[in-house]
């Protein structure tokens, strides 16, 4: 019987529910129908906008390994004062990456006018400013240095060294790209908190009460009350006050004479390495900030100009970690096909004579945040969309020995071939190659493909002649 009443009842409710709407649009079905439409469409039409960003995000990760958007980060932290991402394992994301492994990368951002609780790494950490300016203090076993950082600012951190900071500034965010090097397991690195309460949990709250009492000679509900009374998140709000206090800088003091600072170097302070109206780069190896050295690391920025690129060129030895600070644009990168990567109808046996090795374009869009892993010995160049000049920060793996070879501009590297050489190579007479070389005046940072100069006056020979491709 009861349930014979609810199927009679739910129907009238429908019913019901529909007469009332119809009632609210001014008994005009019409109306009503229309408003309930364009409301699902709407929505309907945010909901796909939302999927297929996420699509394209997931396709261009599926597809290319070498590119980490928003997506491939993890938020450890995230408050209204600030928040701390870590991008995930290289080697999670393809067996290509596993050279790096052991390095992992991450974001810091502090709103204005707050305090980054004091905390230690299992990890050698690198980091760089790239927006922002604060104070930093590090703790040493008898004394501690206290550093003012701002914008290209690079820092090195020894793993196991208690860090916190502030943003002192009033309408800035603080911004920190941070290179991270595990000591024990690799590719996995873990932060501890000592000085803290239950928000962050301070480590000391988990030894044993018998352990805390004898190790601060204190009472138990002392100790209690102390390590339960922060909860207030890893970065917290303070006052001008206490800004001015936080920002005294010491330097590096104490009674060790052989002690060694910490103090920043700031890399955008130095004069660039190339620059022109296309772009800017600064670069700083061990010869320039002598505690890269023992880590074998080198930081670089370049600021590529709007619809402007960067010479296609290639390391030796390095494994480059490319990541957006500010802009839009994208990155070109040839990479050789792997076996079971099929080329169209192409068979395991090929006709004698004919070439081994395939290559694919890896083309990925990138904004700020964006992580492009760049392999040594890959072809990659980088350009900017329209509008927006692109600031690409580089952290450099096993940079030590490394070179970097360009492929196009005055400084072409195959500039050097001989002539004989140049013939052989290209099947075309030597002139019309070197033609091709020479049509480009600049070096490094170049027009990019919406910025072309003008046709010259006289016929040049064309790229597709040359290269044997179609386009760029």
């Amino acid at each position: 019987m009861a349930t014979g009443t609810v199927q009679v009842v739910f129907p009238l409710l429908l019913v019901l529910s529909s007469l009332l709407a119809a009632s609210s649009s001014g008994s005009d079905p019409e109306k009503t129908r229309c408003v309930m439409e364009c409301r699902g469409t709407s929505e309907r039409g945010a909901g796909r906008e939302q999927q297929r960003e996420e699509a394209a995000e997931g396709e261009r990760t599926e597809h290319n390994p070498y590119y980490f958007g928003e997506r491939s980060y993890e938020h450890w932290s995230r408050s209204e004062h600030g928040r701390f991402k870590v991008l995930e394992r290289f080697s999670r994301r393809s067996e290509l990456l596993i050279g790096i492994e052991n390095y992992r990368l991450a974001i810091m951002e502090a709103e204005p006018e707050t305090f980054i609780m004091p905390s230690h790494w299992d990890a050698e950490e690198v980091f760089y400013v790239m927006e922002g300016r604060g104070t930093i203090t590090l703790l040493h076993e008898e004394n501690r240095e206290s550093h003012e950082i701002k914008r290209g600012d690079i820092m090195r951190v020894p793993a196991g060294v208690i860090v916190y900071a502030i943003n002192k500034a009033e309408n800035e965010r603080l911004r920190i790209a941070m290179l991270l090097h595990p000591i024990s397991t690799p590719g996995h690195f873990e932060e501890f908190f000592g000085a803290a309460g239950s928000n962050p949990e301070s480590f000391y709250s988990s030894f044993s009460k018998g352990v805390l009492e004898a190790a601060f000679n204190t009472p138990r509900d002392r100790l209690e009350r102390l390590f339960e009374r922060q909860r207030k998140g890893e970065i917290i709000k303070i006052t001008e006050e206490q800004i001015g206090a936080l920002s005294q800088t010491t330097g590096f003091g104490g009674d060790r004479p052989f002690a060694e600072s910490n103090e920043p170097y700031n890399l955008l302070q130095k004069r660039p390495s190339h620059a022109n109206e296309f772009g800017e780069l600064y670069e700083a190896r061990s010869s320039d900030y002598h505690r890269l050295q023992d880590l074998d690391v080198d930081v670089s920025i370049a600021n590529i100009s709007e619809r402007s690129m960067m010479a296609p060129s290639y390391n030796s030895r390095a494994t480059k970690l490319a990541m957006v600070v500010e802009g839009r644009g994208h990155f070109e990168m040839v990479c050789p096909r792997r076996s079971g990567e099929a080329r169209g109808s192409e068979d395991a046996t090929e006709p004698e004579g004919q070439q081994r090795v395939r290559y694919r374009t890896v083309r990925s869009q990138v904004s700020r945040g964006s992580v492009f892993v760049i392999p040594p010995g890959h072809p990659v160049t980088a350009v900017a969309d329209a509008n927006e000049n692109l600031q690409v920060l580089c952290f450099g793996i096993r940079a030590g020995r490394n070179r970097k070879y360009y492929l196009a501009g005055k400084n072409n590297v195959m500039n050097e071939l001989d002539r004989e050489a140049k013939q052989l190579s290209f099947g075309a007479p030597a002139e019309e190659v070197q033609e091709v070389f020479d049509a480009q005046p600049e070096s490094v940072f170049l027009p990019g493909p919406g910025r072309r100069r003008g046709e010259a006056k006289r016929r040049q020979p064309s790229v597709e002649s040359l290269f044997g491709f179609r386009g760029f």
